[in-house]
């Protein structure tokens, strides 16, 4: 008979939707710690991580007889926690929790992708950059100076996997506007790590404009 800790997230579910609270168990020990660290990604809070961490798996608990398994459990995580997170943040600035996109990215008019003022290749992408112990705190760090709007779609979608429709439907944002701001994410984390990872020997300076 197959240990609880040989099957899999999806054979887990259906045991613990029977009833089987030691399946459950073996989800949420499989799931905490990302779902932890995701949330203090979001939250820049570890109190608040705590208790987002804590409502995530009650939350699971409490509606696994809703999750159709149309996508993955950690997916559904994911989800759950993101919208805790996101809760947290509104309630933290006083904003209606509606929509986060009441503030739009700037430059309506040209639509265009500001340049970053230093560039230089990179032998992997950040989200690549970020699965490696050893560059991991720097990163972290880098994540924390972003902007909450960019961070949260870069988080979603770079490091946590979800679609670009995904990430749009949990933060109340359209495709294209998920779409802008995860390029300036990317841009972003590049200008500020391009020192550290990139290659100075093809490193392109910033474009000046000359006043006459």
């Amino acid at each position: 008979m197959p240990t609880r800790q040989s099957l899999d997230d999806a054979q887990l579910v259906q045991r613990a939707k029977l009833g089987d609270l030691d399946a459950f168990e073996e989800l949420a020990t499989r799931h905490e710690r990302r779902i932890y660290t995701l949330a203090r990604r979001i939250t820049q809070n570890e109190h608040d991580a705590q208790d987002i961490t804590q409502q995530t798996f009650l939350s699971a608990l409490e509606h696994l007889g809703d999750f159709r398994q149309e996508a993955s459990f950690a997916t559904w995580l994911d989800r759950i926690a993101t919208h805790a997170a996101l809760k947290i943040l509104r309630k933290r600035k006083g904003l209606d929790t509606v929509s986060l996109d009441q503030a739009t990215d700037p430059e309506p008019e040209t639509g265009e992708i500001p340049h970053p003022e230093y560039i230089a290749d990179w032998r992997s992408g950040p989200d690549e950059l970020l699965q490696r112990t050893e560059v991991r705190q720097l990163l972290e760090e880098a994540l924390r100076e972003l902007d909450e709007k960019h961070r949260l779609v870069f988080l979603l979608r770079d490091v946590e996997g979800l679609s670009i429709r995904e990430t749009a439907e949990l933060l109340g944002l359209s495709e294209t506007n998920v779409k802008v701001r995860l390029l300036r994410a990317r841009l972003q984390l590049r200008e500020r790590l391009t020192r550290a990872f990139g290659d100075p020997a093809r490193r392109l300076e910033p474009h000046r404009h000359h006043h006459d």
